[in-house]
Order: C-alpha cells, then structure tokens, then sequence
C-alpha cells in the first residue's frame, strides 16, 4: 500500500513539473531535460509512469473534465458547478492552466489533441440530463449549448490572464452564466441557480471536506 501511494505521488509530482513547463514554454518548446529538472526525479521514474513528452501532454488533458461532482437537484446546477470550480481552480492549479494552453494551442497537427471535445461531451451530457428534466427551454440543443459555452469561458479565462492574471476569472465567469443561463433555463430553474462568483470555491470546499471524511480525516479550516 505505501509503494502505491509513493507511485500515485510520484506520478502526480511528475504531471505537475510537467504542466508547470508546459503552461510557461508551450508543448512545442518543453523539453524532458526541463520537466526532470523541476520534479527532482530520474528518467526512470519519468518513464514508468509516461513514456514520452507527448504521453505526458495527454495525461494532462486527461485531468482536464472534473471527475467528481456534488450531486444538486438541479442538473443545470451542477453544469454552473462544473465551469465555476474550473474558475476557481485554473489560478490554482498547474495542470489546469496547462490544459487549457495545451488545447488553445493544437492545430490539428500534434498527437497530444485538446481538452475540448472532452469537455464539450461531458458538459452536453449534463445539459442532456437538464433537458430531460425539464430545466431549460425547448429550443436548447445540448451539444451546439455546451460549444457555445466552452467557446466562450475559453474567451473569458484568456482575457482575465491578461488583465489580470486570472485574479478576477471567477467574478468573470460568474458574469458568462448570468448572461447564458437566462436564454437557456426555464425560469423555475433560472431564479434557483447559484451562479455567485464564490460558488466554485464553495463547491470545492465541500469535495474537499467529504473526501477528508471518507479518509477518516478532520479537514483543517479555511
């Protein structure tokens, strides 16, 4: 059990140290050399877990669509959910940010692909599951909805880096649902979403707060 643990540590450590290059230099320009130099860890350890610089890029996209979420009695909640925890999170988190330049920057030629047919499966598939339920309007088409959405936060998170290095993305994300939802939600479900600009800290939060509890561990405050 701690040599599986030590290799799920070694493997996170290496993601991140790679994620960290990768969201600072680019795919094209990253080198192994770099990646090893940042986790402290030996070729061996690198290629046990990730055979090549391309397999890492993968095993970041990977990481990208949340693989928890806290179930909500509206499925439309837990789609605002999922893109504000995503706000919360990409300042935050190495693999994340470079995720999203991972995918900004495939043309269709690289072998690593993007995060954004990913994303655009499991974002439909929660407006699916809100159509059914009878939270959006009619007209809602879940996959041209969740494009049209991804299209756009991937617009909001490139203008707040540069206006402010992601410090206002969760206020600016806030702002996308409360212009997207009115045009897709039925207003029965509208006035009972939560899309505040600390929803996304809340909810992770709360994930954070139940896995220390299925661990047999006090989460610490704050």
């Amino acid at each position: 059990m701690a040599q599986q643990e030590r290799a799920v540590r070694t493997r996170r450590a290496v993601l991140e140290a790679a994620a960290t290059v990768f969201a600072e230099h680019g795919y094209a320009a990253a080198t192994v050399a770099d990646i090893l130099k940042l986790a402290g860890l030996t070729k061996g350890a690198l290629y046990f877990h990730f055979p090549s610089k391309e397999a890492l890029a993968q095993g970041i996209l990977e990481a990208q669509v949340p693989q928890q979420l806290i179930p909500q009695e509206l499925k439309l909640q837990e789609w605002v959910d999922a893109g504000m925890t995503l706000a919360h999170q990409l300042p935050r988190d190495p693999v994340l940010r470079a995720g999203a330049r991972l995918s900004a920057e495939y043309t269709g030629d690289e072998q690593h692909g993007s995060a954004f047919p990913a994303w655009i499966a499991f974002s439909a598939s929660l407006l699916d599951q809100a159509k059914r339920n009878g939270e959006v309007l009619g007209h809602v088409e879940p996959t041209e909805t969740a494009e049209c959405l991804l299209g756009s936060f991937h617009g909001v998170q490139l203008f707040s880096q540069l206006q402010s290095n992601w410090a206002d993305i969760e206020q600016r994300a806030s702002v996308l649902f409360r212009h997207v939802l009115p045009a897709i939600a039925v207003p029965s479900a509208l006035v009972r979403l939560d899309t505040a600009p600390d929803r996304g800290a809340r909810v992770v939060a709360e994930l954070k707060a139940m896995a220390a509890e299925q661990d047999g561990l006090v989460p610490l405050a704050g």
